[in-house]
């Protein structure tokens, strides 16, 4: 019995560990995402309906395999589910089979996209799957399953002094000026503008950037922007150490 678990849930682990403590042989996961489409704003009426009503339907596909992805790992990780899983949600190609199989999965399944390409695309999957394994040096996939699960923790296990900022390089630069713009609306307001032989180009003030990617994401160039780590020798420490033992009160005269 493979039990296909709902992502409708605010955790995922106890439904998981539910299934595999009533005898479940495997889990499979995620199953589709309730959701609404969107709504005709002529008719007023949302879709896809029936006879003018609607109901929630089931999300899938590309936009999906994030959660999948981050569910899979949830379960890989907790040492109460000790049974295989099969991951499914978006997956396109090769590699996004070989996410699924690092963070856990030990086969995975597809639906969307042969439902768009035809079973054509499980051929091709295999064979980039078998490139992949033979340049990496696996000689089964069985060696990758579960590789990248240790990689995976809670945020707060993570290096708060762990320090990234972003840079441009001016040389692959387009000066179309996106970063400014989502730095200065949606980030930290830490990129400016500097003149080089007569043309403005963004310059980041690395002192109050806080690395949080977003110019990055933004830039269309390729090679522009890096996010660059600076190490400035301090030891690591994560949110759970510093609530644990937080430091002595700083009080003024």
């Amino acid at each position: 019995v493979i039990v296909k678990l709902t992502p409708n849930v605010t955790n995922i682990i106890p439904p998981g560990r539910a299934a595999a403590k009533g005898g479940a042989d495997a889990l499979s996961l995620i199953n589709t995402i309730n959701s609404v489409m969107g709504v005709d704003i002529d008719t007023m009426i949302p879709y896809p309906n029936v006879n003018g009503m609607a109901a929630h339907g089931g999300y899938c596909g590309t936009a999906v395999k994030p959660i999948a992805l981050n569910m899979v790992s949830e379960l890989a990780r907790d040492a109460e589910i000790n049974i295989p899983i099969s991951g499914i949600g978006g997956i396109n190609t090769w590699r996004d089979a070989v996410e699924f199989l690092l963070l856990g999965a030990s086969n995975v399944q597809v639906c969307t996209a042969v439902m768009h390409y035809g079973y054509r695309i499980v051929e091709d999957m295999i064979d980039g799957l078998n490139n992949y394994l033979d340049e990496k040096g696996f000689s089964s996939v069985n060696e990758i399953i579960g590789k990248s699960v240790t990689r995976v923790t809670d945020w707060g296990n993570l290096d708060l002094n762990y320090k990234t900022v972003a840079r441009v390089n001016f040389d692959n630069c387009i000066r179309c000026n996106l970063c400014h713009i989502a730095c200065e609306d949606g980030a930290h307001q830490c990129i400016d503008f500097t003149e080089i032989d007569g043309l403005r180009y963004p310059i980041v003030d690395e002192p109050e950037c806080v690395g949080c990617n977003l110019c990055y994401l933004v830039c269309p160039a390729p090679g522009a922007i890096s996010m660059i780590r600076l190490d400035d020798g301090s030891n690591p420490t994560s949110w759970r150490e510093l609530s644990s033992h937080p430091p002595e009160t700083m009080t003024g005269d």
